[in-house]
């Protein structure tokens, strides 16, 4: 008898599953699809907090979803461009593109915000905020192939504090995306898109809710000795906010001058209070989910990345956020209920990537860990190249863990490329905290596996990324005064949630180990949908088992 190998079960289920989902019409494709990104969260953080969370939040989509427990990220930077980026693609910066929020360009010699658009201006503000489009990105969106498949009858719209986060997911085809601008504390947009901003936002802005959100000031919404799964208050690694001299509830912004408040209003959770009330809006006045086409809501929470990096992820100021961010999804998932009802919209909800721990904390707890200096670290690589070849300017830029070095000067002095990689990768490795050195010739020539390695190759794109990649060893970061960052591929910063809702979705959930990259193509399965262009992920088979 034969014996079907095991790794090719999930595959012939996953066929089986698809065959079933396309041949019996049984199931029918939502109004509204919502795709909800929260920045910088731990999958952890949905156990930590889940004592705390109200029955209309995270814990209904946990009970009546989908939970993906092991849900990675499958590539080396994590950070928030790519991450979204990945999400909706399908695929890893290696085919997208989008290596970093921002990176240096080799043809201009500088560095550059990852939608960056000079040919677009501001629609909303003054400012230079809007100079924005998704045309750095060289892949389709899931958001994409859905316009694609509608010829443009399904309305995509893309909403949150940050522009990439705003931008990245809706795709290239999008109907609107909206950003804030802590210039003038207003949701904006780009002439990529329209010329002026709809009425309903126009209203939206001139309710000047940033002030009124400020003027309330933060404290805690529960008592504060009840926030036991976090440290004590006001810590010496956490960020002090203006006119404050410790790190610690209650924040009065009352006395900050207005353009103190619209910069800081991301750095509060009501950020993610404004992005869930203006996707709100976008339901009601554009008529989301209405359609005979399905249409696509894309949210980003931003929020929680701003106070994370600020105070880390065992601070209080993080656990009032997510027990805020908490009743803000209940909010919506209550309107989306009374709007189209929960058999007409499919929900899913992860994050861009995870984060470190703070390593102050972690040395207080005796747990290994070290901050490294970036511009320390070019120092001692150009003192080492300068000596060696007698010869300044190599290095071009060093940012995001990596070196460009300076091919015109390398050609027009006939030097050694091969030995220029091989003094730099022998004197990084004699850096502390410096776990491995790879090198472009390297990732062009060999197909690397899911190790370090692996997942630097897939997170790299030949043009645009540098000639030699540093990685670190585990929770070692950029130095930081305060709070704390992410980036790296250990399991800290790549470990996020994913959960599914609503039509279509059943109850469960599975320890199975997905990547980022397999929701583009399970989207695209629910709806009928071409795989986006570069998809590289698998469709998730356990929602489409009877």
């Amino acid at each position: 008898m034969y014996l079907i190998p095991k790794r090719i079960i999930p595959l012939l289920l996953l066929g089986f599953s698809i065959n079933v989902f396309s041949q019996t019409g049984q199931q029918t494709k939502p109004k509204l699809i919502v795709g909800i990104i929260v920045d910088q969260m731990r999958a952890e953080y949905l156990n930590r907090y889940q004592e705390k969370f109200t029955e209309s939040g995270f814990k209904r989509l946990m009970v009546e979803g989908f939970d993906c427990k092991n849900t990675h990220y499958n590539y080396i930077p994590t950070k928030t461009a790519p991450g979204h980026a990945s999400v909706y693609t399908g695929t890893t910066p290696k085919f997208h593109g989008i290596i970093g929020n921002s990176w240096y360009h080799k043809d201009l010699r500088k560095e550059e915000n990852c939608v960056f658009d000079g040919t677009a201006s501001t629609v909303g503000s003054t400012s230079s905020e809007g100079e924005r489009s998704p045309h750095k990105m060289l892949a389709t969106t899931i958001t994409d192939e859905l316009q694609l498949a509608s010829q443009g009858r399904s309305k995509v719209i893309g909403i949150s504090i940050k522009d990439r986060a705003a931008i990245l997911p809706a795709g290239h085809m999008s109907d609107a995306s909206y950003w804030y601008d802590d210039t003038s504390g207003k949701f904006i947009s780009s002439t990529y898109y329209m010329e002026e901003l709809p009425k309903w936002v126009q209203d939206f802005n001139r309710s000047d809710k940033v002030a009124t959100f400020m003027n309330q000031g933060w404290n805690t919404i529960l008592p504060i000795d009840r926030y036991k799964e976090s440290t004590p208050d006001q810590q010496p690694f956490e960020t002090l906010f203006p006119n404050k001299d410790s790190a610690e509830f209650p924040y009065d912004f009352s006395k900050l001058s207005r353009n103190e408040k619209y910069e800081l209003f991301p750095e509060t959770p009501y950020g993610n209070t404004i992005v869930a009330e203006m996707a709100i809006q976008a339901i009601d006045h554009e008529n989301l989910g209405q359609g005979v086409e399905t249409d696509f809501l894309a949210i980003s929470f931003s929020s929680t990345d701003k106070i994370g990096h600020a105070f880390g992820p065992y601070s209080i100021e993080l656990e009032d956020t997510y027990l805020r961010l908490d009743k803000d999804l209940g909010n919506l998932l209550d309107h989306l209920d009374r709007k189209l009802g929960k058999e007409n919209y499919t929900l899913f909800l992860t994050a861009d990537h995870a984060v470190a721990d703070v390593g102050h904390f972690l040395s207080q707890k005796r747990i290994p860990t070290g901050y490294y200096h970036p511009e320390k670290i070019r120092e001692q690589l150009e003192n080492k190249l300068y000596g060696t070849f007698n010869l300044s300017g190599l290095i071009e830029d060093f940012s995001a863990d990596q070196f460009f070095l300076n091919m015109e000067l390398i050609e027009s002095e006939n030097l050694d490329y091969d030995k220029i990689l091989q003094v730099c990768k022998s004197e990084l490795m004699k850096i502390p905290g410096v776990f491995e050195v790879m090198l472009r010739p390297d990732l062009e020539r060999f197909e690397y596996t899911d190790t370090e390695k692996g997942m630097v190759q897939k997170g790299y794109h030949l043009k645009r990324s540098g000639d030699v990649v540093v990685l670190f060893n585990t929770t070692w970061i950029e130095y930081k005064k305060y709070g704390t960052g992410h980036g790296t591929g250990y399991s800290y910063d790549t470990h996020v949630p994913l959960l599914w809702f609503g039509a279509n979705v059943p109850k469960g959930g599975t320890t199975r180990k997905k990547n980022i990259t397999d929701i583009a193509p399970t989207l695209a399965i629910m709806l009928g949908l071409k795989f986006p262009n570069a998809a590289t992920g698998q469709p998730i088979f356990e929602l489409f088992e009877d």
